[in-house]
């Protein structure tokens, strides 16, 4: 079993529940901290210290306050994490279920589990442990079906940024404005027709309305 484990949660209740499901489990060092940026300083004073962590189990969303952080998500710290601790197991514990979100997170960042907050969130973490320890990957049932069954679709951040902005009401002119502003590539008019005209046939779709609802419905945005 991990020996050491950090937990990177800012919701006080949910971090007491997987605490205690840790120590169920006999892990001997529980560490918690509440932002990110404290998660990295006890990662990088632990490598220091040559007591490193065996497991980061972190969140992905995290409130603002009063404090300045570098890393304001937990996708950032996992990015951050993965650069300089490439060997270091890491689950991630969200009520995240967007499909490119969690595609990005395992083909991108190489995170290792992917577990949903739900119901049976605390013994799917569990589980994911087990599998991570035996250098497994593990992926929450609430998103596993739709994550497999869509490995081969051609689909991009760009792409979902498209159908994000779709979602939001803009029209593709007001897209291809927006992207000239933010010096966003492609952004012409005529590159943002093709690229919907292409995501359309790939997922069968009549028009854009019907577009946006296929796309939720996959949990792509």
């Amino acid at each position: 079993m991990f020996k050491k484990v950090l937990l990177v949660e800012d919701m006080e209740d949910i971090a007491k529940g997987v605490a205690a499901m840790l120590m169920e489990m006999n892990i001997p060092q529980i560490h918690q901290v509440q932002y990110c940026d404290d998660a990295h300083l006890k990662l990088k004073r632990s490598a220091f210290d040559n007591e490193p962590y065996d497991l980061v189990i972190t969140d992905l969303s995290f409130k603002t306050d009063h404090r300045t952080q570098t890393y304001t998500s937990g996708e950032d710290l996992v990015e951050q994490m993965k650069i300089e601790y490439p060997a270091l197991k890491i689950i991630v514990y969200s009520v995240e279920d967007r499909l490119q979100k969690v595609r990005r997170l395992f083909e991108r960042h190489h995170i290792d589990a992917y577990v949903c907050k739900s119901r049976s969130g605390l013994k799917n973490l569990s589980n994911a442990i087990e599998a991570v320890l035996k250098n497994s990957t593990f992926l929450s049932p609430e998103v596993a079906n739709t994550f497999h069954s869509n490995r081969d679709l051609e689909i991009d951040d760009y792409d979902v940024a498209l159908l994000e902005n779709l979602a939001h009401g803009l029209s593709q002119e007001d897209i291809s404005t927006l992207y000239k502003k933010h010096d966003i590539s492609p952004a012409s008019l005529s590159s943002i027709e093709k690229r919907l005209n292409k995501l359309r046939i790939q997922f069968n779709a009549n028009n854009a309305i019907h577009l946006v609802a296929i796309a939720k419905d996959l949990g792509l945005i």
